[in-house]
């Protein structure tokens, strides 16, 4: 298999920043991406390469075993303990064993991994290896994670059916094993590790579970009280307003935020703040009602 260098297939230098290589892996999927390129096998197989590139890269102990040894950095973790074998051997044994003096090379290494070389019986047979692991983003909004849902997924040209748990949040990340890249010798394939980008456009500020927004409340009603429709995630209530509701003052809805991961039927709280709105463009006849008000309070006071 040719050798395919990750940092050219993303088009950034070696000393690329973590947020580069992101950065350059969403600009180049978006070119690739199979459904603004039907049918077209070139286009496939790059986006493939894109896909291969950013699991490495984005994954610093992964990218670190690829600088120091490029195509098989797979295998940097067995290269190193049958490294260190070797030299044990070396130490105890001398020649004995069959090693030869000298270092030994990558070429080496592969041929004693896979069955050849050492007469040791500690080095019969063929070791098996997990796949490799894949990293992939899912863009939603936010209102796509208010309930439990469905959805495809397309990782290298495989269709894996998910169910996304409400109430996942920005940026989480979550494990699905089994579904990365194909083990070698009979060994376990890899797992999938799913992050999650979440959009929101709503008047609604999310903090974990609990909802935050911000409602007018008209100057009568805030002294007077009264009631008021409040807007919620999932639509309108109606709610009592205590006379003499100050600005700023913070009401909380119990059980009106967003769901709790993992946790059917429980949610968080609405905290609402509300914002009294002065009256403008008064009449005569509310002007002299205010002022008449003015004078009572100052006799009063």
């Amino acid at each position: 298999m040719p050798f395919i260098d990750y940092y050219k297939i993303l088009g950034i230098d070696k000393k690329a920043s973590e947020a580069e290589i992101k950065k350059a892996y969403r600009k180049m999927a978006r070119i690739y991406h199979p459904d603004l390129n039907p049918n077209d096998k070139e286009a496939e197989k790059k986006f493939k390469e894109i896909n291969e590139a950013n699991e490495v890269l984005s994954n610093p102990k992964n990218r670190k075993k690829y600088d120091q040894y490029g195509e098989n950095w797979q295998y940097a973790d067995q290269y190193s303990k049958q490294n260190q074998q070797q030299q044990h051997y070396r130490k105890q044994y001398g020649n004995q064993a069959g090693f030869e003096s000298g270092s030994h090379d990558f070429s080496d290494f592969f041929e004693s991994m896979f069955g050849g070389g050492f007469s040791g019986s500690q080095f019969r047979g063929k070791p098996q290896f997990k796949g490799q692991d894949y990293n992939a983003e899912l863009q939603l909004d936010i209102k796509d994670v208010y309930q439990t849902h469905k959805r495809t997924l397309t990782i290298n040209n495989k269709n894996i059916r998910l169910t996304i748990p409400a109430g996942v949040e920005d940026g989480q990340v979550i494990k699905i094993s089994g579904h990365g890249g194909p083990g070698s010798q009979g060994g376990p394939n890899g797992d999938l590790y799913l992050s999650f980008s979440i959009s929101n456009t709503t008047q609604f500020k999310r903090d974990n579970s609990n909802l935050f927004t911000t409602v007018d409340l008209d100057l009568y009603t805030a002294v007077l009280g009264g009631e008021t429709t409040i807007p919620t995630f999932d639509g309108k209530v109606k709610v009592k307003v205590a006379p003499g509701t100050q600005n700023g003052t913070q009401i909380r809805l119990s059980g009106k935020g967003f769901p709790v991961y993992k946790k059917e039927g429980h949610f968080g709280d609405l905290l609402i703040s509300y914002n009294v709105i002065l009256p403008k463009n008064l009449s005569k006849k509310e002007i002299e009602l205010f002022t008449e008000l003015s004078k009572l309070a100052k006799h009063e006071h």
